[in-house]
């Protein structure tokens, strides 16, 4: 076998069907064996204390070049893992699991729950809104619209709420239904429950496991946006790829729509947090080792599994409700400034680990920045949606695409696909690359209408942070994962 091309770094050789990667950051030097199986499958083979091989679904220009393919091999000695240890196109570095990363674990044979597979945004996720304006007719209003929303939707670090509850026992109800209860109280409509994701709520929350500090965090956040890579964006639909399911899905070309990526903020942060401590505790009882301490687990059905999973479903409930009630503020936003109306498509996260069947074998999927993407016909989903297959969001970058793609039959990695363009730069290097400023104005100058906290917070989400969008579909869709369905490109953005 001969050698082939180096990179310009050095980092990555090409010897006709293996490729190595050597890592960077804590293990440098450190080299990790690809098969490319196909072009947008790669193997890495069972070694060392790995229970299953490490299957990563991108292309060779999507391959990380960092730690993120030694976290596949981490995931994959997982006790009870079934199948592989996947990795999704937008892989990159994480806590514990690699974001991109799924894997599943056989609950009858000790499978373990691992909070470092949800991560600490726990149902983060997408949801997108169908206008019935479009584009044109939106134009003159759009300045006025974003700053409208700039004043509604509250976002930073801090506490800052659409929806004040009147305490504890109002937001355990949060905890328990999710959108249902939302919806309950006025903040939507019933058609919304229908296209939620679990039809708005998480069962088996157990608010008991919620810790006081938690809840703390929660009361002061249900409808705000957060920081980081969350935002609310005004788009268009620029292309469609297949009229009879967008259709479905309520688009056409041209038409306006919402995208919110938000979360479970504070309150998921911190029950990540407190459950990690718990599990790191539990492992040597359980008489288990792993070879990274931030994916410290137990067995799903182990009373420090079931507290996890209970608490993590308490705050995905609050995800979907906090999504919302961000959804229902732009409502009031566009009824006001552009006189149109918005319909729910869909909401789905990208962050959770769900008790699911699949051949027959009872699951526990872990899904890390991945998507869910369920085919025709598939159970979980409402009647309407059912011969097209599910809606599958995938938010690109403020200054380029985002996608809707749909699930497949026959998809790998348990109907899971992509999350996003998925990051390769830190926020700090991205802040150092670029002013906020600079890059607002850039943004306008392509007809983009910004409006951020911080001219920091708006330079750490700088397009160029990003893997190409654009690639990562093709490698999604390549992989068979799920089938492009309309692209989407941004008229407005309002950042955490």
């Amino acid at each position: 076998m001969s050698k082939g091309d180096v990179d310009g770094a050095g980092r990555r050789t090409i010897m006709g069907c293996l490729i190595e990667v050597c890592t960077m950051g804590a293990e440098m030097g450190h080299t990790i064996q690809l098969i490319e199986e196909t072009p947008y499958r790669f193997r890495i083979e069972r070694h060392g204390s790995m229970r299953v091989p490490g299957v990563v679904l991108a292309s060779r220009v999507l391959l990380p070049e960092d730690q993120a393919l030694q976290q596949v091999v981490n995931v994959a000695t997982l006790p009870g893992i079934v199948r592989a240890s996947y990795a999704m196109p937008d892989l990159h570095w994480g806590y514990g699991f690699p974001i991109g990363g799924v894997a599943a674990t056989d609950i009858a044979a000790g499978g373990v729950v691992s909070p470092g597979g949800v991560g600490f945004d726990i149902s983060c996720g997408v949801r997108l809104l169908a206008a019935d304006i479009d584009r044109d007719r939106l134009a003159p209003r759009l300045n006025r619209l974003l700053d409208r929303l700039d004043h509604a939707i509250p976002r930073g670090a801090g506490p800052g709420a659409v929806w004040h509850l009147t305490g504890r026992s109002q937001l355990e109800k949060v905890l328990c239904d999710g959108a249902r209860y939302a919806v309950e109280q006025g903040h939507g409509v019933a058609r919304d429950l229908e296209r939620c994701e679990d039809f708005g709520g998480v069962a088996d929350a157990d608010v008991s496991q919620v810790g006081s500090r938690a809840v703390e965090r929660g009361l002061n956040q249900v409808g705000s946006l957060g920081s980081g890579n969350h935002f609310l964006e005004i788009q268009a639909v620029e292309e469609v790829y297949d009229e009879v399911v967008t259709a479905a899905f309520g688009l056409s070309r041209g038409q306006v729509c919402v995208m919110i990526h938000c979360g479970s903020r504070g309150l998921g942060h911190q029950i990540c947090t407190d459950h990690v401590r718990v599990m790191e505790k539990a492992m040597p009882y359980y008489g288990i080792t792993v070879p990274d301490r931030q994916l410290a687990c137990a067995p799903v059905d182990s009373p420090e599994g079931r507290a996890y999973l209970g608490a993590m479903a308490a705050a995905a409930n609050y995800g979907r409700a906090n999504r919302q009630l961000l959804g229902e503020a732009t409502r009031r936003a566009f009824a006001d400034i552009a006189d149109g109306g918005l319909d729910l498509v869909y909401d789905v996260s990208h962050n959770l680990a769900k008790i699911e069947t699949h051949d027959g074998t009872r699951l526990c999927v872990h899904r890390k920045g991945a998507t869910r993407a369920l085919p025709p016909y598939h159970p979980g989903l409402p009647a309407d949606l059912a011969p097209v297959g599910q809606p599958v969001l995938i938010p690109g970058t403020m200054g380029t695409a985002s996608y809707v793609l749909t699930g497949v039959s026959g998809g790998e990695a348990f109907h899971s696909t992509c999350h996003g363009a998925g990051r390769t730069q830190s926020r700090h290097r991205a802040a150092r690359s670029v002013s906020g400023r600079r890059l607002r104005d850039r943004l306008e100058a392509q007809g983009i209408v910004v409006r951020g906290v911080t001219w920091r917070g708006l330079a750490e989400e700088t397009p160029a942070a990003y893997k190409d969008i654009d690639a990562v579909i093709t490698a999604s869709e390549g992989a068979g994962l799920c089938r492009r369905i309309a692209r989407l490109v941004p008229l407005g953005v309002v950042k955490g």
